[in-house]
């Protein structure tokens, strides 16, 4: 899809200008235009200023135009860091949670991600697709337009190839964009259980080389954690995958802090996400070697755990992008709204930190930072209207979607009241 619109007269159209991830104070700097327009001509922008300006030197014949008065207009959100294809669900996790046991406790016993893994090997393609296609709705419907998935609940050929291969499908079906990663090194399967080299092996000896050589996926991630896989067998992945040509992300210091964000730097990884228990030389690694901090309070909410320390890595010149961590068992929560309540009132971003974080910087954490995440010239034309005039409106109007038309590479692809359009 590639539209020509005009959108004029926003009374806010954020930008969040720039080209590549924001760090430290300059993340609290939206470029805001007041009374802006922006022009998409073939699905790219063109031109972005005060709307005098702008429709003084554009023919609008031809393009759909859009009069945003009294509304906020923002780039499209960039939701990087979600588990979102995946088949079963697991309440009796939550409950079991709820009267106290941990994560890894669960793991341990078979639950977990393992669960999901008994579900997932056993659903058909069309079946992962129709449940992926109703997933990817609701994240238009919240201003995502694009998103990153990740494999993880395959741990095994078939359904790791499975899995990557059925996003790229929806990729093809869906407005959204999808970012893949590969993200084999999700849990220990049962058929290795005690063997976690062995199972690197198998990793990094035939599963990462397919992935590669089928051009399945852009990443690779590693869940690094006490009990999963450990700093070493970590890093061999990751600079595995890195040999062939898979970018490295990765799971560290979640639940206990065993340097995972000193690695994340060491190897020059994407982004290190989570980050609940990071050191202050961990946070200051990251800042150093501007690997992208994506922090995931949602997930923290939903299993109690202290939230990371959003303020200190801003203030330490940290790049912070936040993500949903969209999964079946810890964060069965894809809610853009109450991801950023969490952060402004829980983990003390401002308003216009918190929008820097879901745009621009989400877009760097997937490496994307020189086409989407802002209103920039010769940017993909993906944008989104609010019913309310201003940015701040996201987290004060507290837990509810404000979300009212979702632009596409310049066609509308979503409107609150008409719902999910794949027509241009």
């Amino acid at each position: 899809m590639k539209g020509d619109l005009i959108v004029h007269n926003a009374a806010e159209l954020v930008t969040c200008s720039g080209f590549s991830a924001k760090s430290g104070k300059a993340m609290a700097d939206l470029n805001i235009i007041p009374d802006g327009a922006v022009v998409i001509q073939d699905g790219v922008i063109t031109a972005v200023g005060p709307s005098n300006e702008v429709m003084a030197a554009v023919d609008p014949k031809d393009k759909t135009v859009i009069n945003a008065a009294g509304k906020a207009v923002l780039p499209g959100l960039v939701d990087s860091h979600t588990h979102f294809l995946f088949a079963g669900h697991r309440p009796e996790e939550f409950l079991l949670r709820l009267k106290g046991a941990s994560y890894l406790e669960i793991l341990r016993q078979g639950g977990g991600i393992l669960s999901t893994v008994q579900a997932t090997r056993k659903a058909t393609r069309e079946v992962l697709k129709t449940m992926g296609l109703q997933r990817l709705d609701c994240m238009l419907a919240q201003g995502v337009t694009t998103v990153e998935g990740k494999s993880g609940y395959g741990l095994d050929m078939e359904t790791e190839l499975k899995q990557l291969s059925v996003m790229a499908e929806l990729a093809d079906l869906h407005p959204l964009d999808i970012a893949v990663t590969c993200m084999g090194a999700h849990a220990l399967p049962e058929e290795y259980r005690a063997r976690a080299d062995d199972y690197l092996d198998f990793l990094c000896q035939a599963l990462l080389p397919q992935v590669a050589a089928r051009g399945l996926a852009e990443f690779c991630d590693v869940f690094c954690e006490k009990g999963v896989f450990s700093l070493d067998q970590s890093r061999r992945l990751l600079l595995t995958a890195k040999d062939l040509g898979l970018k490295p992300k990765c799971h560290v210091d979640e639940i206990e802090p065993l340097g995972g964000a000193e690695m994340a730097a060491e190897i020059g990884a994407v982004s290190a996400d989570h980050l609940l228990r990071s050191s202050d030389q961990g946070i200051a690694a990251l800042a150093d070697a501007g690997v992208t901090a994506v922090l995931l309070p949602t997930s923290a909410f939903c299993m109690q755990k202290d939230y990371a320390r959003a303020r200190c890595m801003i203030d330490r010149g940290c790049a912070v992008a936040l993500a949903t961590d969209l999964n079946p068992g810890s964060c069965f929560s894809g809610s853009i709204p109450l991801l950023l309540a969490l952060a402004v009132l829980n983990m003390h971003m401002t308003p216009a930190e918190a929008v820097t974080a879901l745009t621009i910087n989400g877009a760097a954490a997937i490496g994307r930072a020189d086409q989407i995440g802002s209103l920039d010239v010769g940017k993909k034309g993906d944008l989104i209207i609010l019913e309310f005039p201003s940015h701040v409106y996201l987290p004060y109007h507290t837990g509810v979607n404000c979300v009212e038309t979702v632009i596409k590479s310049g066609c509308v692809v979503y409107e609150k009241w008409k719902g999910v359009s794949s027509a241009c």
